[in-house]
């Protein structure tokens, strides 16, 4: 039976500790096999992207298959044709499907119709993949034991998006302690935030939500920002840039920290804005490393949804 990874809440905590674990094996090298070796895998893009796509076409060629990027533009799609068609029609030519898209409702309808695993690359709730790449950055620098990233105080600065939203559920099952830090009025989705809660009462973890930056970085392992203006909310860039202005990571706010404190951030990055050159570039950054894991812990994630065990 297909499997479909769109929500991070697709997986078991049990399943994600195997993909960390997987996932750092093969970033090790190991194994020669090409498991995806005369399989297509489609890409379809409906926004930009460089880490995601380059990092799935890469993993996908690695592993042995066809990595077939698409732009939304150039498919049927955008001149009418329903997303159940376009699935069904997909199906029958390729062995999987990454997609990172505008809403989140239509890659929910396109796993829906499809006889073939779907991986979300992105939407506007949720950013599963970037999440576990994230995590697994966090896992190798402290013993490769989940037990000891549930002693960590995990905070995140900025907006209510997509990446937080995966990353309030993740911690609510994984039994983490994460700490949101966003702007009054920019609160997470209450749907999610209470779905995320209750994850958390079963596992030990511990979400807040805050709105003083500077009592969410005292005494954080792990410090992580995002853009203050995702894709699609350009309209309201100036309003955003006045509310998240004292969300910056910087210098002063990693000296609240503790001493061996991790700065991440997804990128893009806009350097001066959510995150100082200082910042992203110093002793305490592994924002490339997390980056590079993207790589790794998509290949797991393949392996896991489009080979059989």
């Amino acid at each position: 039976m297909k499997r479909d990874f769109i929500s991070i809440t697709d997986f078991s905590t049990k399943e994600i500790e195997t993909l960390l674990s997987s996932a750092g094996r093969l970033k090790k090298g190991a194994g020669s096999a090409m498991p995806l070796k005369g399989k297509t895998i489609a890409l379809i893009f409906e926004k930009p992207s460089t880490r995601t796509l380059i990092s799935f076409a890469s993993g996908i060629h690695a592993l042995g298959g066809f990595p077939l990027t698409l732009q939304s533009e150039n498919l049927q799609w955008k001149r009418g044709e329903t997303i159940a068609d376009m699935a069904r029609a997909m199906s029958r030519y390729v062995r999987g499907i990454v997609i990172r898209a505008r809403r989140h409702a239509d890659v929910v309808e396109l796993a829906r119709y499809s006889d073939i695993p779907v991986i979300n690359g992105l939407t506007d709730l949720e950013h599963p993949c970037q999440v576990l790449a994230d995590l697994m950055t966090i896992w190798e620098r402290h013993g490769r034991k989940m037990s000891e990233l549930r002693k960590l105080k995990i905070v995140f600065l900025g907006d209510s998006n997509n990446v937080s939203n995966s990353w309030l559920l993740l911690a609510g099952m994984m039994g983490l302690h994460f700490v949101l830090a966003c702007p009054s009025g920019y609160d997470p989705d209450s749907n999610l935030l209470r779905q995320a809660r209750q994850l958390a009462i079963g596992s030990g973890g511990r979400l807040e939500i805050v709105h003083d930056p500077q009592v969410a970085a005292q005494g954080a392992d792990v410090l992580y920002t995002d853009v203050w203006t995702s894709m699609g909310h350009e309209s309201e860039e100036s309003k955003r840039q006045e509310a998240f202005r004292p969300f910056q990571l910087n210098a002063a706010l990693v000296t609240k920290a503790k001493p061996h404190v991790l700065v991440l951030h997804c990128l893009p990055a806009r350097r001066g804005e959510e995150i100082t050159d200082e910042a992203i570039d110093g002793p305490h950054s592994v924002v490339f490393d997390q980056a590079e894991n993207r790589l790794h812990i998509q290949k797991a994630i393949l392996l896991r949804l489009m080979v059989k065990n």
